[in-house]
């Protein structure tokens, strides 16, 4: 029997906008479908009901959730991303942390040559490393 498992982001009205986002900013980026709410669905229409996206070889899902929550992402769950350049990564630190929030800053904790850990302004935590 073959199965697949992919990461799937629930937003509230900001997945296209925290896709397109993730897409230009990381390594291999790319949307592959993108299906928005139609009229008289119970999503909001043009918003996303389900859609695909592709960073540094990762697959993911995301919608934009019909219902609100009373919770939202946790730095429990990362995406943990490894870069071959110090360059690289302090870029993708720098455009991931902008209106989030650092919760451990650039620097060689030991595991890495440079390793940082943030928030993104939509609330999905990253971790980025450099071995």
């Amino acid at each position: 029997m073959a199965a697949t498992a992919s990461p799937f982001l629930m937003f509230e009205g900001q997945a296209e906008e925290a896709m397109s986002f993730y897409v230009a900013t990381l390594p291999g980026g790319q949307i592959h479908s993108l299906v928005p709410w139609a009229e008289g669905s119970p999503g909001k229409p043009g918003t996303v009901m389900l859609a695909v996206f592709e960073v540094a070889g990762l697959r993911v899902m995301c919608s934009d959730s019909p219902v609100s929550h009373a919770f939202t992402f946790t730095p429990s769950s990362s995406i943990f991303v490894t870069v071959d350049s110090g360059e690289e990564l302090r870029r993708i630190a720098s455009a991931l942390g902008d209106g989030g929030a650092v919760l451990m800053p650039l620097d060689n904790y030991g595991f890495s040559k440079l390793f940082t850990w943030v928030n993104d302004r939509f609330g999905v935590s990253w971790q980025l490393n450099l071995p």
